[in-house]
């Protein structure tokens, strides 16, 4: 993975600090008896609709009173203390800055969360100034096991200017980690409402750091050998799965940055009870994740939200460049960050347009909110490979306008309500992706494209699932824990479909069924080739074999993605269209017409219709036996539909 993967690095924490705060007027004086469109009185996290800005020591104002007009809640700031080397050592001038812009936000009713880097460090003209990283701490910097410095300057990323020195600094460097938990400390102390950690990882994301499984400076090496006896630049095959000592290199690396933000959390925490720490990572399910260190699935169990510049497809992962085979995978990533996040928030900064002369960025910019908000993440719009700014203000604020006002629907806590279980096995991923992740993909796109409830079931949520059926798809490594679950599962009732191999100890019957030609790995083949097709040719007995009664029953094409939960005690369901999308040159999905759905009489006779950026209809529905059958309205790009109780 080349630095190219890491799109939204825009470093507006380089804008020089201007201005007077003492002159600084807030926004309640400017806009008096304004109150917040959103009363949270819970988790604010959960109902973001993030705008990104560049702050200065002047210009809180103007930024909390642009924010409020675009109906932006949750502003990021810009003002990256620790990864600029002048402020790491001194950050009295920006900490202003930071307390200025909370005070204004909190007097609009808003909140605000401020951009701080992870590991990485810059000073500007290093070849000028008489303090750099490497100039006085050489021995913090990541390394090769051949000994090369993870430092850089300009051309080898495109937020290094000419002249700057950019290096990438172990966790375990002792001086640097308490010099950097003390500035997140005094952070905390401005009263900004969250700390927003940008990509903490091992520096193996820049050209010619791919395959380097950094790092190997000594402070790293030191502690790995104290935790398991083994020399990492000896004892390890470096890039052989199957060795026991990689793996082992491998667990360590993602332990080391899991903990490293539970240490921001917990220091930020100490200060101010009820700040938010939410990281900033691009790898999502896929092996990427291994290799730089930071996994979203062990991350959500010590922060407080995830932002996931999460991409899919071609073309520098632009919205008006993928195919719908992309979409529906997508689709697949964010319900699987739903799944590990367990009621956390779960943020999303992505692109949809960077010039594409095929296609305005009107319509991509619907598309990516619409295939966000109906998987229950929160929209962040950001311009070509930027995150500040919009590619449209107008459709920014039209979009940020009607999720405000249908918040709850889509971001209240969702429960399961009769799902198919699908396991996500994070040490079949580490160490066997090649294998694992296509049946993993596969399974689940052939559940969301046949319209039945998915739920992922994770290490930390198996012993919890009480759904009647649980697919384990192709996994090969499972912990004794694992196991322990997974046959309390089965001996409680529950139905255990394993695709592929068997690595649960297991042995099959009636409850317990083994399809040892991975059927899911030939639907995700064969979804590559046509999406609109795929289930046409979906492996019949599991589809049968995961046949659950729903609340909610959904006849529609299978371009249209389908998502269901409990919201407030009503059963939902979240359809989002991709059919008829061509990249660069049609931006507007195919209108489907004809979907229909039924729902139990006994519940209610009614249905509500939401379509995106539309006002809910109430649906009569007609009686038939026990069920009543809706026909919904024309639907062009999603919809929200909801059974409506009956008295």
């Amino acid at each position: 993975m080349t630095v190219t993967a890491i799109s939204a690095r825009r470093r507006l924490g380089a804008i020089s600090l201007a201005g007077a705060v003492g002159g600084l007027l807030l926004i309640a004086a400017s806009l008096p008896g304004q109150v917040a469109e959103n009363q949270v009185t819970g988790d604010w996290t959960h109902y973001v609709r993030i705008g990104a800005y560049g702050l200065k020591t002047n210009n809180a104002d103007a930024i909390v009173r642009d924010a409020r007009k675009g109906h932006v809640f949750g502003i990021e700031v810009d003002n990256d203390i620790p990864g600029r080397y002048e402020s790491y050592l001194d950050p009295t001038e920006k900490l202003k800055a930071i307390r200025s812009v909370a005070e204004a936000a909190h007097a609009a009713g808003n909140k605000a969360f401020v951009y701080i880097a992870g590991t990485e460090c810059i000073t500007a003209n290093a070849d000028k100034s008489a303090h750099t990283v490497m100039k006085d701490h050489p021995e913090w910097v990541q390394r090769k096991i051949t000994g090369e410095p993870a430092v850089f300057t300009g051309g080898a990323a495109f937020w290094i200017r000419q002249g700057d020195e950019d290096v990438w600094i172990s966790p375990y460097a002792k001086d640097w980690r308490k010099k950097y938990l003390e500035r997140v400390r005094q952070i905390a102390g401005t009263g900004i409402d969250g700390i927003y950690v940008d990509i903490p990882y091992w520096m193996t994301h820049f050209e010619g750091w791919e395959d380097t499984w950094a790092s190997f400076d000594d402070a790293t090496v030191a502690v790995f050998k104290e935790q398991t006896g083994l020399d990492a630049k000896k004892d390890l095959k470096l890039g052989d799965f199957q060795d026991a000592n990689f793996r082992k290199w491998i667990d360590f690396r993602i332990a080391t940055f899991t903990e490293f933000m539970r240490d921001i959390r917990s220091n930020a925490r100490s200060v101010n009870a009820n700040i938010m720490v939410i990281p900033e990572i691009y790898p999502g399910i896929e092996e990427e994740a291994t290799r730089v260190g930071a996994d979203v699935y062990q991350m959500y169990d010590v922060v407080d939200a995830v932002a996931h510049e999460y991409e899919f497809g071609s073309g520098e992962h632009m919205a008006s460049l993928r195919t719908q085979f992309d979409w529906f995978m997508y689709q697949v990533g964010m319900l699987t960050f739903r799944g590990f996040a367990q009621g956390k928030a779960t943020w999303i900064l992505n692109y949809s347009w960077d010039g594409d002369k095929g296609v305005g960025p009107r319509e991509p910019m619907k598309n990516l909110a619409m295939s966000e908000v109906m998987a229950g993440a929160n929209f962040w719009d950001a311009p070509g490979h930027s995150m500040a700014g919009s590619n449209d203000a107008a459709t920014r604020a039209q979009i940020f306008e009607w999720i405000a006002k249908n918040e709850k629907t889509f971001y209240d806590p969702h429960m399961a309500m009769n799902p198919v279980g699908v396991y996500f096995s994070p040490k079949s991923r580490d160490y066997d992706v090649k294998e694992y992740l296509p049946s993993y993909r596969g399974i689940a796109l052939l559940l969301i494209q046949a319209h039945r409830e998915l739920q992922v079931v994770t290490p930390r949520t198996l012993g919890q699932f009480r759904g009647q059926v649980l697919v384990l798809p192709d996994v090969s490594v499972l912990s004794e824990p694992e196991k322990d679950d997974l046959r309390r599962y089965a001996e409680n009732g529950g139905r255990v479909l394993i695709l592929g191999r068997n690595a649960t100890g297991l042995s099959t019957t009636a409850k317990i069924a083994q399809y040892v030609a991975d059927p899911a790995k030939v639907y995700y083949a064969g979804a590559q080739t046509n999406i609109a097709d795929a289930t046409k040719s979906a492996p019949k007995e599991l589809l049968n074999a995961m046949m659950i009664k729903s609340a909610i029953e959904i006849e529609a094409p299978a371009t249209v993605a389908t998502n269901f939960a409990r919201v407030d005690g009503t059963p939902h369901a979240y359809l989002a269209n991709f059919g008829g999308l061509v990249p660069s040159k049609v931006a507007v999905p195919s209108p489907v017409s004809g979907i229909r759905v039924k729902i139990p009489a006994a519940m209610g006779e009614s249905l509500a219709y939401l379509p995106f950026l539309g006002e809910t209809q109430i649906l009569p529905g007609t009686k038939q036996g026990d069920q009543v059958e809706f026909t919904l309205p024309t639907m062009e790009r999603g919809a929200a539909i909801w059974i409506v109780k009956t008295n």
